[in-house]
């Protein structure tokens, strides 16, 4: 596409008269630019009330500039944008057409503009009515020549077809029990059972055997709380069991998930609604990331500054009072209940713990350090410049380093040549273990996190060159590892143990081993395939406590598929509940017998840039989660693929559906084979309806009743609806030539 015809188009669209700013996002599609690189257009169509000044919106970092040279892009942070033009203070009645070229392929929703408002001349914000336009109208909008990852109708149906219904047996739950053996009795009415609950000395961790007959459950287990979820999962199915004896423990002893409300914020209310679902799957562990560089989201008492700054997000160029907005937002950062603003209080993380404590769940906060700190770092910027305060500074005020973050950030980093990173993390720990004395449980750890230290984030330093040559450090590197073992000696005497991503455990010397190994509960390992294998093993044969939470099969924030409109990143590929049910440990992780006794579990983390609300977080997790649920608990090889879809369908979808949780539907497949178009659903009480103009399918579309005459032209669209749960699939596509 010609730039001169892409600005030509803009005179074409109609105006838009309306009361109040409206603001579409729309692409015309990707291209390669004069050199041959990938690129192309976003649109802002802007119409009703105008008069402004700028208009801010939030992007993943790319390289764009404006079309219109009366136009002006600024880079507030990456991933914060602002346009500028005096064709905002037009006629009300008329529309503004703002193009940007933006140097990227566009592949998904996700990696489109979010958070448009409007920034008024005296630098207040207004919201705006914000819209994005369709991106699967065209191929062009979201693939290119040579790359088109869309999963089209034809590669659908063979893997629906993969799946058939399967009979399910009354004691298949997930995740599945370790053994069943029906036995001489009566059938018991689970809606009429009485359960009982008696102790046993079994020395095996978290042992339950579980005897249904003649009206009653009972249950001899170490683990109570345990032992209730697997009760709970049986009583769900409703009917009739016949009698039997149940046999049952789980593989590992951490089987967690890790969710991010730093990047956007989570409420004390869903995540309660998490820590349920999590007890119906077994697991025991919320590895809890409530820090980042985007944001703060815990109280911590003499730190205000940290929720004051670090927990509001809006248009600032300083980030002085409040963080720049970015993922989302409408500029302000005291509005209530969206994403980007939001903190748990003292008092909602003592209810949190004591909640999840009661179903048998322990929680480990995460807070990032020294990277991905940017939010800690300017809120102990605010306490210097507010109060001359400055034992938690972690800036050298001198510092020139030159450096990039894996998100693009260039000031993120704590200076580990200052004495404030330790006694900022320590100040905060002592906190975090107050509430947890509060609450009555124990304090599990504090994930320290120690990952994507960006290289060279202390090389401009004067603070940091003074000290290195003072101790004869020639690698800047090993001020991370003194770090480590000084915040160590902190926390010991607090009798506060830590966790850590796989950079705390891989890569360093005997004598650091030596001195950290034996204070670590678990440490995150995510590269466990291929060549990046390495790092996870050397964790598990260096005896450290390794937690699988490998990328390619346990990452929640991935996209279940390449379809644009799916919600999630790519750039560990894609993760649905068949991948996190295929990430068995012994191929993730293949060492012998001695390390594999390290491997103490398997994570599941979700990461929340695209995240948006708490129905948008529980769709990442279901039905992905169930898949990790089942490895977690079991090892080795269980449900096939086509029992596991069938007892979703038939088990877990009506749970969700009565509890209100929102999940994802897998699309329908569609197939022209010996002249005939043939449909099938991801389940079997799914209803598929579909058009043949190329519109999208609703409710009130064809329903699919069998075979029938195909086109010989054109496109299906067609969509999975599940009636009495009021779900729907995204757009399944077949186009016939």
């Amino acid at each position: 596409m010609k730039l001169s015809t892409a600005l030509a188009l803009s005179a074409l669209i109609p105006a838009m008269a309306s009361a109040q700013t409206t603001v579409q996002w729309s692409t015309l599609g990707n291209f390669n630019d004069a050199n041959g690189k990938p690129a192309y257009i976003q649109r802002f169509t802007v119409g009703g009330d105008k008069d402004f000044a700028r208009l801010g919106f939030n992007q993943f970092a790319r390289r764009m500039e404006t079309l219109n040279p009366a136009d002006t892009l600024i880079e507030i942070v990456p991933g914060y944008y602002a346009v500028a033009s005096p064709r905002f203070a037009a006629a009300k009645g008329d529309t503004v057409c703002v193009d940007i070229l933006t140097h990227a392929t566009l592949s998904s929703i996700c990696y489109a503009a979010d958070g448009a408002h409007r920034v008024m001349s005296d630098g207040t914000t207004r919201p705006v009515e914000f819209s994005r336009a369709s991106i699967i109208t065209d191929p062009k909008l979201y693939s290119t020549d040579k790359v088109d990852r869309m999963p089209y109708g034809d590669a659908i149906y063979a893997k629906n077809a993969s799946r058939p219904a399967t009979p399910s047996g009354p004691y298949d739950v997930v995740p599945s029990f370790k053994s069943v053996e029906l036995i001489k009795g009566k059938p018991t009415d689970v809606a009429k059972a009485r359960v009982e609950y008696v102790a046993t000395d079994n020395p095996r961790e978290d042992y339950m055997q579980i005897t249904v007959d003649n009206g009653t459950i009972t249950v001899a287990t170490n683990n109570r709380a345990l032992a209730e979820s697997r009760v709970q999962s049986l009583l769900g199915r409703g009917g009739k069991l016949p009698a039997a004896r149940i046999t049952d423990w789980p593989d590992f002893p951490y089987r967690g998930l890790m969710i991010d409300i730093s990047r956007n914020y989570q409420t004390p209310a869903e995540m309660a609604r998490i820590l349920r679902l999590m007890h119906r799957y077994g697991f025991n562990v919320l590895h809890f990331h409530v820090a980042d560089d985007e944001a703060w989201r815990l109280e911590i008492p003499g730190l205000p500054e940290l929720t004051d700054l670090g927990a509001r997000r809006g248009y600032t160029f300083d980030a002085k009072e409040y963080l720049p907005q970015i993922f989302a937002g409408d500029g302000n950062p005291d509005t209530k209940g969206n994403s980007a603003n939001g903190y748990f209080t003292r008092q909602d993380f003592i209810n949190t713990i004591k909640l999840a404590d009661s179903l048998g769940i322990r929680v480990i906060p995460e807070i990032e350090s020294p990277g991905h700190a940017r939010a800690a770092l300017l809120a102990m910027e605010k306490r210097y410049r507010d109060t001359g305060d400055d034992t938690y500074r972690m800036v050298d005020p001198d510092d020139k380093s030159q450096f990039t973050s894996a998100q693009s950030f260039h000031d993120n980093v704590m200076n580990l040549a200052m004495p404030g990173p330790v006694r900022f993390m320590t100040k905060v720990g002592s906190e975090i273990q107050k509430m947890y004395k509060e609450a009555g449980v124990e304090l599990p750890s504090i994930h320290i996190g120690g990952d994507e230290v960006a290289k060279g984030a202390w090389t401009g330093s004067p603070i940091a060159k003074e000290y290195m040559e003072k101790r004869g450090i020639l690698d800047e590197r090993k001020l991370h590892l003194i770090y480590i073992r000084e915040l160590l000696e902190e926390y010991n005497k607090l009798g506060i143990p830590i966790s850590g991503w796989q950079e705390i455990a891989v890569g360093h010397d005997d004598a650091f081993n030596k001195a950290v190994r034996p204070h670590v509960v678990s440490v995150n390992c995510w590269s466990t395939l291929g060549p990046r294998s390495t790092v996870t093993r050397q964790s598990a044969e260096g005896g450290y406590p390794t937690v699988l939470s490998n990328v390619d099969h346990f990452y929640m924030d991935m996209c279940y598929n390449y379809h644009p409109d799916e919600l999630g990143l790519t750039w560990g590929g894609t993760v649905d509940e068949f991948d996190a049910l295929h990430g068995y440990p012994k191929q993730l992780c293949p060492v012998d017998s001695a390390a594999a006794r390290n491997i103490i579990g398997l994570s599941g983390q979700l990461f929340s840039e695209t995240v948006r609300s708490g129905e948008m977080l529980e769709t990442y997790l279901l039905p992905k989660m169930l898949g990790l649920a089942e490895r977690a608990w079991n090892a080795d090889s269980t449900y096939t693929d086509p029992q596991f879809n069938t007892l979703i369908e038939q088990s877990e979808i009506p749970y969700w559906t009565t509890e209100g949780y929102n999940f994802h539907v897998s699309q329908p497949g569609i197939i022209v084979e010996n002249g005939k178009l043939l449909m099938n659903a991801p389940y079997t009480n799914a209803e598929i309806r579909y058009t043949l103009d190329g519109s999208d399918p609703t409710e009130a579309s064809t329903l699919y009743t069998g075979p029938m005459a195909a086109p010989t032209s054109g496109q299906v669209r067609a969509k999975a609806f599940l009636p009495a749960a009021g779900k729907k699939s995204y757009t399944s596509i077949l186009y016939i030539k």
